[in-house]
């Protein structure tokens, strides 16, 4: 992994995920010197796609989903760092809830997590950039074909 060869001296620089990148900062096998969230501005990291046909007959489900979504966004931002780090520890078993706490605090102030389930379009054409730019975008979407904010907004609101 692309990670081991790094800690082992292989390469000048990694792109890691949190908590890893805190952890190698921590254990003096690198240093955190950007972040992709800061760098690229924002863009949608998480999608949640259904077909319209679904949404069509299961419009209570997609809203009550969609509000879990939000009162998650909400949490992330307003409780405790160090509430928010015991909550989603379990899901990093090998890192100390402080780091992971560091962690939360370092993406609310970066503003990594999106702070409402609204996919807008600026969002969705700087993703398309960054793919193309990339060369792994074949052919550019539009977004009034592909998306559909309706549940977001609604409990946004």
């Amino acid at each position: 992994m692309y990670l081991h060869a790094f800690a082992s001296g292989t390469g000048e620089f990694v792109q890691l995920f949190e908590p890893t990148a805190s952890v190698f900062e921590k254990e003096g096998i690198g240093h955190v010197v950007a972040s992709f969230g800061t760098e690229s501005g924002r863009v949608p990291y998480t999608v949640f796609m259904a077909k319209k046909s679904y949404l069509k007959e299961n419009k209570e489900v997609a809203e009550k989903f969609t509000r879990a979504i939000k009162k998650a966004q909400d949490y992330v931002y307003e409780a405790p760092a160090e509430e928010v780090a015991k909550t989603i520890q379990p899901f990093f078993e090998d890192t100390d809830v402080e780091l992971i706490a560091q962690v939360v605090e370092r993406y609310r102030q970066q503003e990594s997590y999106a702070k409402d389930p609204i996919l807008d379009e600026e969002e969705w054409n700087n993703l398309q950039d960054i793919m193309d730019e990339a060369g792994e975008l074949p052919m550019r979407m539009d977004y009034s074909k592909l998306v559909d904010t309706t549940f977001a907004e609604k409990v946004s609101k």
